[in-house]
């Protein structure tokens, strides 16, 4: 092979230019075919080792397409190259110096490359972790990246200037306060997300209401810069991460690590429809199962009450009676007291507000067993359709500005309104 290489030489020794190109040409068929070799082997020897593993192949296989080893197999080229080109005859030694500097330039880019994909990998098979959404760990792979890339660029430089990298490395200190000032968002992202990430207050699957970034749903992504909320109009919000740790939101992580969904909604009652009960009324309410205990024993406090005025000689105006509003707010509280949908481990209460000028707010204040949004939406509406079904019973009235109420009433309401402008 060597006799068959020297008389090819000699053949060609009248055109050097020849000689320099086949040997050129070799070379970069050396690189090809170890670039192609390298991937060939180790990508089927990958395949099947993760095949073999217990997790099984189809889960690998994605991470496969991460391309650590193809990205990483790239050296090789760059390494043939770099060794033989100082062996190609008649190139000049600056371009020697130049070829050997772009290989090395190239071999520092391809690993930082191949470190950035397995990065990624790492952070694909922690997110496999059951724990993985309440210590995400993204946003530190990022920073080691842009940390990395940084370095990379430095080097690259310095291989190409012909320079010490710990020089230009030095130099770089008298440029610190510039650098914070171009990587001042990015720096404080990094703390945001060590913050973040120390005291859990936002995690994967969290739902963050944030109105002022219009961010209302579930955290599907927090990476360094960014974290990304998938509203409930299925539209996607990006909220800078250092905005979580400079402006208020709202976490409803409590609410379904509890298990339990407040409802806080008001019956607004017509404060004209609120009145004295005639005793025949009380009786007529003793119908009501719910009302058993507090007519009972409303009826001896008031009894023993009114028996005390009388012996002062007081008149009867002066006597407690029961009214229609309280009787229906005890009602209220022992329909919720029952309901299988509210939660009784919890609060509950049912209270009078400020009177407005759009009625008397009877609020009610429980919490569902169920927090997802539909079962909440239908325990809360099951119980406001019985409230204002059953509340004409009562003799009371809901305020609304078209009242359907008679037309008696109507111009009652029309003409104390009037009077009160006056």
């Amino acid at each position: 092979m060597q006799e068959q290489l020297e008389t090819l030489r000699t053949a060609l020794a009248p055109y050097p230019w020849a000689w320099t190109l086949l040997v050129i040409a070799a070379l970069l068929l050396a690189a090809w075919l170890a670039n192609l070799l390298t991937k060939r082997v180790l990508l089927r020897g990958l395949r099947r080792a993760l095949r073999a593993t217990p997790l099984g192949g189809e889960a690998h296989d994605q991470d496969v397409q991460l391309r650590v080893i193809p990205r990483l197999a790239n050296v090789v080229p760059a390494l043939v190259l770099a060794a033989g080109v100082s062996v190609v005859p008649g190139l000049p030694e600056q371009v020697v110096t130049v070829v050997h500097a772009l290989c090395q330039a190239f071999i520092v880019l391809t690993v930082a490359l191949s470190v950035s994909r397995a990065l990624d990998l790492v952070n694909v098979v922690y997110e496999r972790r059951p724990n993985a959404a309440d210590k995400p760990i993204k946003g530190f792979l990022q920073v080691a990246k842009i940390v990395m890339y940084v370095l990379v660029a430095i080097s690259i430089v310095a291989t190409l200037i012909g320079a010490k990298f710990l020089h230009i490395l030095t130099g770089l200190g008298a440029m610190t306060a510039v650098t914070m000032l171009i990587f001042q968002d990015t720096i404080l992202s990094l703390v945001a997300s060590v913050q973040i990430s120390s005291d859990g207050r936002v995690r994967m699957g969290d739902w963050i209401e944030m109105p002022a970034q219009n961010a209302d749903g579930d955290v599907i992504d927090i990476s360094l810069h960014t974290i990304t909320v998938k509203n409930w109009d299925k539209t996607v919000t990006r909220v800078p991460t250092k905005y979580l740790i400079s402006e208020s939101f709202k976490n409803w992580r409590g609410m379904t690590e509890t298990g339990a969904r407040r409802i806080k909604r008001s019956l607004y009652i017509d404060q004209g429809s609120v009145r004295f009960l005639e005793p025949g009324e009380v009786a007529r309410f003793k119908r009501f199962a719910l009302l058993d205990d507090y007519l009972d024993g409303k009826e001896n406090e008031l009894r023993e009450w009114n028996a005390k005025l009388a012996e002062r000689g007081a008149e009867p105006v002066n006597q407690r009676r029961v009214t229609n509003l309280g009787t229906f707010r005890a009602y209220v509280n022992q329909y919720l007291a029952n309901h299988p949908g509210i939660h009784h481990g919890m609060t509950t209460l049912v209270r009078q507000m400020d009177p407005t000028d759009h009625g008397l707010p009877l609020q009610l204040w429980c919490f569902t067993h169920d927090v997802r949004w539909k079962p909440y939406e239908d325990v809360q509406s099951d119980i406001f359709d019985h409230l204002l079904a059953i509340l004409p019973e009562f003799g009371l009235r809901v305020f609304q500005n078209n009242s359907d109420a008679p037309l008696d009433v109507n111009l009652r309401r029309v003409a104390a309104t009037a009077g009160a402008d006056d």
